[in-house]
């Protein structure tokens, strides 16, 4: 397996190596180094090798360095180890598509190879970087994303709307499965919403955002809402969790100017345990993302976190949620209003007993989508590309 992301602090990647485990396989890891991380750890069957790679958000040429310096790490691990033991399968997370390459010389020696599309590379980067899909980039990264799901056996991927965004100009649909990024239930278990009364932290009202501090999350739209919402529920809270960026440092800026800034409150990236009694102590979830391009058809996992754990989540409008959800299982705002965003924010505080159905109806939903189905299919997926072939 490889991931261009951090061990186990990804959680589609920890999930997927755990099933493989569960299952009685054993696992050679690449993936990045976080500081203070092992370059080599040997976990029971798993084998990880972590690349002292740092990943920062930037322009393409940063992007291109961290993503080159990766793949070649992986390729060149992957077929030395080919040489002494042949893999069964070798499954890539994207980004990049292109690390699909890494498993190549295993694929030459009958390795299967899944390509996991956490996401659609061309909207997301045209997104970050600002680019129309016109660009030479842009286009490039579409000519990529082709190549590299031809290069795989099996394509998994994550919503309905990648699913049909990927079918359309790339691969063919009957080659595509969707696996939900469904929390883990045994890290975030499944319960009822809690009463004021039950939370550790019982001031005020208190508002949550957790996920990745860039721009195309809108964090800054949360604290735009979040000063409007403080004009009638003046005890309000709004929690922010994630690791540091210099995006970060311009929203608890725009807090300052606000006059937010004391009830704002930055508390670093968490690990996902930690993160699961952060949600027991809010009111409410928010998923604050402006409309874009990426935004327009991701579904955030954050949504079923809060859900888990039975909490109210407040989520943009956008195809790839409301293909899941409907305006009966989930509190809707306009993406990129900061009034609309308020406006539910607000109604979470002001009518308890409405939103608490609305919350065990978003449950139904999870419990549709469970970890437990999705590592079911998964298997599945792994054990039709594993088993021996009929002689």
């Amino acid at each position: 397996m490889a991931t261009f992301s951090p061990y186990p602090a990804d959680p589609r990647p920890r999930r997927a190596v755990d099933a493989l485990l569960e299952a009685g396989m054993r696992v050679d890891l690449v993936c990045l180094r976080e500081p203070n991380q092992p370059a080599r750890e040997q976990m029971g069957g798993l084998n990880i090798l972590r690349v002292p790679i740092v990943h920062k958000r930037g322009g393409k040429l940063s992007y291109l360095l961290e993503y080159s310096a990766f793949i070649f790490v992986a390729t060149a691990v992957f077929a030395a180890r080919t040489l002494r033991r042949r893999y069964d399968l070798v499954h890539i997370h994207n980004m990049p598509d292109i690390l699909v390459v890494s498993g190549l010389i295993p694929k030459a020696f009958g390795a299967k190879i899944i390509l996991d599309m956490h996401d659609p590379m061309p909207e997301l980067m045209g997104t970050i970087l600002n680019r129309d899909e016109e660009t030479f980039g842009v286009r490039l990264l579409l000519a990529l994303e082709k190549w590299s799901m031809a290069r795989a056996d099996s394509v998994i991927t994550t919503n309905e709307a990648f699913k049909r965004i990927f079918a359309s100009r790339s691969c063919d649909a009957t080659k595509i499965s969707i696996v939900m990024n469904s929390p883990d239930e045994t890290i975030f278990a499944v319960r009822g919403e809690r009463s004021s009364k039950e939370k550790v932290r019982d001031s005020g009202f208190n508002v949550m955002y957790h996920g990745s501090l860039v721009e195309l999350n809108g964090a800054d739209l949360a604290v735009d809402a979040f000063s409007k919402v403080r004009q009638n529920i003046p005890d309000a809270q709004l929690f922010i969790y994630g690791k540091n960026t210099p995006y970060l440092e311009n929203v608890l800026e725009s807090a300052c100017e606000r006059g937010v800034a004391k009830s704002v409150k930055y508390l670093g990236a968490k690990t996902l345990e930690d993160v699961v009694r952060a949600i027991d102590d809010c009111d409410v979830g928010i998923i604050p993302n402006p409309r874009s391009a990426f935004t327009e058809i991701n579904l955030p996992t954050r949504i079923f976190e809060f859900l888990a754990r039975g909490k109210p989540v407040v989520a943009p409008r956008t195809l790839g949620i409301c293909d899941y959800f409907g305006e009966d299982s989930l509190l809707f705002f306009e993406p990129g209003n900061s009034d609309d965003l308020a406006r539910q924010i607000a109604y979470v505080f002001s009518h308890p007993a409405d939103v608490q159905e609305i919350t065990r109806r978003g449950q139904e939903v999870l419990g549709s989508h469970a970890w437990a189905g999705e590592k079911q299919r998964y298997m599945q997926i792994v054990s039709d590309l594993v088993k021996p072939e009929a002689t």
